[in-house]
């Protein structure tokens, strides 16, 4: 009797859950309200079998309960229970599945007006690719992807040409609009899904696959992996942001070509060096960095990690927030530089050498050296940086100035702007740190890092470790 209560009780508050939840789906965004429509279809017939067969359950549990002058009877086989049962089941099956090969068959055929874009993936970042003025994206090849050709378009194809390239993780669509999504992976796979349009597919190296909306309510909506990448899956989050037709067309005015970027003009790091002047009294004549004004270290930095710092700064992207004092003081410093002095300062900054540091990585603690790895998916095994992540070196850095940093970004002081798309993602990677003690370990750790300067072998770091240096041991 007990056990058919219990069995009675669960199915009444398996309903009031399910009628009374908070969770349910996102506001539809999009023309495949068909999906939703598929969704509660299943939820109805799961729903009524659940029912039944637990109310059925429950009935034959008190009606059959244990009597001593009771005495079970044995059948074996029932063919009209069982002709029953699969002809229920047949049905059940059936009203669940044709509802979603009618959907898909709409969902792999694009309209003809259907305007087309490219999403490319990689860990863990969005980047987009628009066609130009000729309706085609160029042609694009994995061997021809580098640090100055992310996106591997062929520069011998006059289609690419005129591609309109977006590096953010931010893509721009018209509402009202059917958009063909075209999914390229540069690396491992992974999942183009936003929910409220009600679309995912997965990236899959090697091939182009593709999906079809169109958005029908104006917003930003967040663009999810939701195939696990790696270690930094979680981090690898995008927006999708609708805008009116005239909107739409003055973004895309701002936008870049792969032509304009091929033929962009590079940083003069004589010019940029006179530019550096201002910066040396902070972070040192050469870049060393001066920790008693808490300039940070810049030699051994990229170009364009530091192009788009300042860029940054200069945008209130960074140094805004009323407690990063420091941050706030280089604003002031970025808004007197123009466009041109920043590709100057950049490129001399760029072509310092960083100078050796003179601990190994021996010194620092076991724990920093199992913390790190984390962190060197994107910093390198040796902090060096790695270009394709977009991250900075680390190796040598003040450990003041990598504590403080870290605090800033846990404290959402640093990388809570929408356009500071790798500063998001650091701000949800911090959180691994989980107490003092632990960026402490990190910090000297990356300190005592040996410095590799640019174009210098790994292999040769490796070899030269001493004591476990190596983070592969």
């Amino acid at each position: 009797m007990a056990i058919a209560i219990v069995i009675l009780l669960l199915v009444i508050g398996s309903l009031v859950f399910h009628f009374t939840s908070p969770w349910w789906f996102t506001p539809l965004a999009s023309n495949w309200g068909t999906i939703d429509d598929t969704i509660e279809i299943t939820f109805w017939i799961t729903g009524i079998v659940f029912v039944a067969v637990n109310l059925f359950l429950a009935y034959v549990v008190y009606r059959f309960r244990f009597h001593k002058h009771r005495r079970a009877d044995y059948e074996p086989e029932n063919k009209k229970l069982e002709n029953w049962l699969f002809l229920g089941t047949t049905l059940g099956v059936a009203a669940m599945l044709a509802p979603g090969l009618f959907v898909w068959a709409k969902f792999v055929n694009v309209p003809e007006d259907a305007q087309q874009f490219e999403a490319l993936g990689q860990q863990w970042h969005w980047s987009f690719r628009l066609p130009g003025e000729d309706g085609v994206l160029g042609e694009t090849s994995a061997e021809l992807i580098d640090d100055n050709n992310p996106f591997g378009i062929n520069p011998d194809d006059p289609t690419g040409l005129d591609d309109v390239l977006i590096s953010s993780n931010e893509m721009h669509i018209p509402v009202d609009q059917p958009v063909k999504v075209m999914l390229r992976s540069k690396d491992v796979l992974h999942n183009f899904a936003v929910p409220q349009f009600r679309v995912k597919m997965d990236l899959v190296p090697g091939i182009v696959s593709y999906l079809w909306f169109t958005p029908t309510r104006l917003g930003r909506f967040e663009l999810l992996c939701q195939e696990l990448c790696g270690m930094a899956h979680y981090t690898m989050r995008g927006h999708i942001v609708v805008d009116t037709a005239e909107d739409y067309q003055a973004w895309l005015a701002k936008q870049q070509t792969f032509a304009e970027i091929l033929n962009a003009p590079v940083g003069d790091p004589q010019l940029g060096q006179q530019v550096y002047a201002s910066c040396a009294a902070c972070h040192g004549a050469q870049g060393e960095g001066n920790e008693m004004l808490n300039g940070p270290r810049l030699a051994g930095q990229g170009a364009r990690y530091i192009e788009r710092q300042l860029g940054y700064f200069k945008d209130g992207v960074r140094g805004r927030h009323e407690k990063d004092s420091y941050g706030m003081q280089m604003a002031a410093m970025a808004a007197g530089l123009s466009a041109a002095n920043i590709k100057d300062v950049s490129a001399y900054i760029a072509s310092l050498q960083a100078p050796v540091t003179v601990a190994a990585a021996a010194a620092a603690s076991d724990e920093g050296r199992q913390l790190y790895r984390n962190c060197a998916y994107c910093h390198g095994e040796w902090g060096q940086g790695k270009a394709a992540q977009s991250a900075p070196a680390l190796a040598g850095q003040q450990p003041a100035y990598f504590k403080r940093q870290i605090n800033n970004f846990q404290q959402q002081i640093r990388g809570a702007h929408q356009q500071d798309i790798f500063g998001r993602q650091m701000l949800l990677m911090s959180r691994l740190l989980q107490s003092e003690q632990a960026v402490d370990a990190v910090a000297a750790y990356l300190h005592a890092l040996p410095v590799v300067q640019r174009g210098e072998p790994l292999a040769h770091m490796r070899a030269s470790a001493q004591d476990g240096g190596d983070l592969d041991d």
